[in-house]
């Protein structure tokens, strides 16, 4: 049996394609993590205060607010979760601003679940 990578752990994500966000769900929990999910900025914000992610995957372009300004709320906050930001914005400007605000890792979509997976693993350290 395969071991479960990230066994409660808590992970937000957060994406306004359904299918995108049960995709990433489903892969999430097969290793073990707890997950909630926001469809929206605003949502994403109120998760960040009740759930307390340890690991928050976070589209860029999100109604109500955006991906990068949820990112920069979070690295206000004290001890925040590492943030991988999931995105179909190829632009190096976006890449860039992400990287100031203090993103642990930029995936452009489509992402193969494993890699992002992958990423999540290696940025909590397990």
């Amino acid at each position: 049996m395969q071991t479960r990578r990230l066994e409660g752990r808590r992970v937000l994500i957060v994406d306004d394609d359904p299918d995108i966000r049960s995709s990433m769900e489903l892969a999430f929990r097969g290793e073990g993590a707890a997950t909630s999910t926001a469809g929206d900025g605003a949502l994403a914000m109120r998760a960040l205060q009740t759930e307390a992610p340890e690991l928050v995957i976070l589209d860029m372009m999100l109604p109500q607010r955006s991906g990068l300004i949820v990112l920069e709320t979070i690295q206000k906050g004290e001890n925040p979760p590492p943030v991988i930001m999931v995105t179909a914005n190829q632009g190096r400007r976006h890449m860039a601003y992400a990287e100031s605000l203090g993103v642990s890792a930029y995936l452009v979509k489509p992402v193969p679940l494993q890699r992002l997976v992958e990423t999540a693993v290696r940025l909590l350290g397990e």
